[in-house]
């Protein structure tokens, strides 16, 4: 078993499944991944409130809704105006290329370069896109995941996306499932446990970590 397999079982025997993405539709994922941007996920469920509010969480509800309108609603989640540009280019390529029906039949690397294509979307969210819409093997990367594998001393913590991903997706199964549970594990670990300060004594990969060694306790919930 790897070492990437090896986390993956330590944290999903401490944590269990999260079921994770909370959405009721693709694309309210879509949104989503939008939307959680440099923000908290409180304050993004907070802004999907708002939309939902004003059943404008459909591809073309809401291109409908006014722009000052739609930057209102999106308020809680910070950046607003740029969130409103950003969502609203995200979802006028959809619906030009056919819906959710379309992009669901597409080639997964031609999707990502369409998706990377649109105006505010990067990488991260253009996977995120990928694996919790469109149930897609592609593994997610960002600032917790980065965090956490270079304390284990399995990254360094700058590489490039492409190389850190593939870290991943080199030593797992190509399972979107799989993908999507450790994803949100390692977004659980690195919000509540290995956070900039790290709680190590309470960490379920503490046995694994090097970094845990070396690094002077903090006094839980500072």
């Amino acid at each position: 078993m790897s070492a990437v397999h090896r986390v993956f079982d330590a944290l999903y025997a401490a944590f269990g499944p999260q079921d994770w993405w909370p959405a009721r539709t693709g694309y309210e994922v879509m949104a989503g991944a939008v939307l959680t941007q440099n923000t908290a996920w409180r304050n993004v469920r907070r802004a999907l409130a708002n939309l939902r509010a004003i059943d404008a969480l459909e591809p073309s509800a809401l291109m409908a809704v006014d722009e000052l309108l739609l930057a209102e609603q999106l308020r809680p989640s910070g950046y607003y105006n740029i969130k409103a540009a950003r969502l609203r280019n995200l979802t006028a390529a959809l619906l030009m290329d056919g819906g959710m029906e379309a992009w669901q039949a597409s080639n997964t690397a031609m999707l990502r370069q369409r998706l990377l294509g649109i105006k505010g979307i990067g990488e991260e969210t253009a996977d995120c896109i990928l694996l919790y819409a469109l149930h897609r093997p592609v593994f997610v990367i960002d600032a917790y995941t980065r965090r956490i594998m270079a304390r284990l001393g399995l990254a360094g913590g700058d590489e490039p996306y492409a190389r850190l991903a593939a870290l991943f997706e080199e030593n797992l199964p190509r399972d979107p499932e799989l993908y999507n549970e450790f994803h949100a594990l390692l977004v659980r670990l690195g919000s509540e446990v290995c956070r900039p300060r790290p709680h190590c004594p309470r960490c379920p990969l503490r046995h694994l970590c090097p970094t845990a060694q070396t690094i002077e306790p903090v006094e839980w919930g500072r």
